[in-house]
């Protein structure tokens, strides 16, 4: 069934392999954790619908990539038709997010001149025992990064999953209404619909746990 929809936003994921991407777009669009779910062979593609103002609906298409090398240059062209861009790294592996710099850089200077709003997640917070990442690094190095904010996620216990897709797509309507991001043709990014007469249903609004 079609929704009809008043925005239309691009979001990628992105980060090492093995950091849990798989796991959090399928909780966040599934409502479930898969703990055997394997990294997409290139890309794997949801849709998701969010309703922030009545009558503002706006529609998702969320692109989980592969963090190995050999996928890299798929990942590209999901980027440049993107303007969100999720951040993951893992607590509790330091090297993940040692490499978030270069992961950051990396997508700056591929979608020039689009614009791309980044969220930073520290994934699988529910991990204590084996963090080596502490929230307040986290925290500023989004900062630093100029990203929209740094949540502390887990896709198992259902930790800021929510949150972190609306925060993103919040920010990503902002900007747009500031006249921060425009609408180009031949870029999907962003994309204005019609005005939409109905509203859906509404959605559970998640809490900040960890941290």
């Amino acid at each position: 069934m079609q929704v009809p929809w008043n925005f239309r936003i691009g979001i990628v994921i992105l980060g090492d392999s093995a950091v849990g991407k798989s796991s959090l777009l399928h909780r966040y669009t599934e409502g479930s954790f898969d703990d055997s779910r394997q990294s997409p062979l290139g890309i794997d593609f949801k849709v998701h619908y969010l309703e922030f103002d009545p009558r503002i609906v706006i529609k998702l298409l969320l692109w989980d990539t592969a963090g190995q090398e050999r996928f890299r240059s798929i990942s590209k062209s999901y980027m440049r038709n993107s303007v969100g861009c999720v951040l993951v790294f893992d607590v509790s592996q330091r090297q993940t997010f040692e490499r978030v710099r270069k992961w950051h850089q990396e997508v700056v200077d591929y979608v020039q001149p689009n614009p791309m709003i980044f969220i930073l997640v520290g994934h699988k917070c529910d991990l204590t025992a084996q963090r080596e990442v502490q929230k307040e690094e986290g925290v500023a190095l989004a900062k630093r990064l100029n990203m929209e904010t740094y949540l502390e996620v887990s896709s198992k216990d259902n930790v800021n999953v929510n949150e972190t897709f609306e925060t993103l797509t919040r920010g990503i309507y902002e900007h747009f209404q500031k006249g921060k991001i425009p609408c180009r043709e031949n870029w999907y990014g962003m994309t204005v619909g019609a005005p939409v007469e109905t509203e859906l249903p509404p959605t559970k609004k998640p809490g900040c746990k960890c941290g």
